[in-house]
């Protein structure tokens, strides 16, 4: 059975990181759900915008597949960039979406988790103030439609870069939205908090640039495989990234990354089929 896990919330979940900074990360037991169905992850993972990348969710996958050698995972991407509490509402497209994705991944999967990282525009005008309530009231109608009362439900902090950004004069209240996401993993049954203490930005100071990216999945399996707040930056974070992206592929996995770069143009006919017999 795969164990599944739901990813929702703004840009930060779908993934801004450039794909160049960081090596792909290639497993076949690690999926995507695409219209419905499992196919092998590719990056970007949650394609919402034509600037989506890297996120953190493929490192995630990665280190749960470092303790579960034979399992499979699937990641179920539903974040959407610039969106607000007030449009994950229930009822709301998004919510619905969400709900719509998960019920379809739980014909074929476990839903083991899920992983949220938003804030970003709800850090103005005074809506941090409501981030705690607005927030509890949305996880609680998720876990009421999708019947997943007591499955993980891990936030992640807003990069501490926000407020010097280019975007900087917008995200004034940041801080405060930190906190009310780190209140309701202290006050919430299985939910929990992991800082992006140490974290970087593209050049937009708004993003996690793709290496922080590889981090901060690390962070959030701490926080799955653990059931635990994660407060400071883990030691061996980098290190376990690597393990990660540097995972021998087997021959299928060889060769799904050679098809992928003919169907992308990349290389002739002939070149594919002159590596493809390299493999054998």
């Amino acid at each position: 059975m795969i164990k599944s896990f739901l990813m929702i919330g703004q840009s930060n979940m779908g993934g801004r990181g450039y794909l160049k900074d960081v090596k792909p990360i290639v497993d076949e037991k690690i999926s995507m759900l695409v219209n419905g169905r499992w196919q092998i992850m590719t990056e970007p993972i949650n394609f919402d915008r034509p600037t989506s990348g890297v996120g953190l969710a493929a490192s995630f996958a990665g280190a749960w597949r470092l303790k579960h050698e034979d399992g499979q995972i699937g990641l179920i991407p539903c974040a959407d960039g610039g969106s607000s509490l007030d449009d994950w509402a229930a009822g709301g497209p998004l919510f619905d979406h969400a709900v719509l994705q998960a019920k379809l991944a739980l014909r074929t999967s476990q839903v083991d988790g899920i992983l949220w990282h938003q804030g970003e525009n709800d850090s103005m005008a005074g809506r941090s103030a409501v981030y705690y309530g607005k927030l509890s009231v949305i996880v609680k109608a998720l876990r009421e439609e999708l019947n997943l009362p007591d499955v993980p439900f891990i936030a992640g902090g807003l990069g501490t870069f926000l407020s010097t950004g280019r975007y900087g004069q917008y995200f004034t209240e940041s801080d405060a939205v930190n906190s009310a996401l780190s209140k309701y993993a202290e006050t919430t049954p299985n939910a929990y908090f992991v800082t992006a203490e140490g974290l970087t930005a593209n050049a937009d100071g708004l993003h996690f640039d793709a290496v922080s990216l590889r981090k901060f999945g690390i962070r959030y399996f701490e926080a799955y495989h653990k059931r635990t707040n994660v407060w400071t930056p883990l030691p061996g974070e980098s290190e376990m990234v690597s393990v990660v992206e540097e995972r021998e592929l087997n021959q299928a996995e060889k060769r799904m990354l050679l098809e992928i770069g003919f169907g992308r143009g990349e290389m002739t006919l002939s070149e594919l089929e002159e590596k493809l017999t390299a493999l054998k």
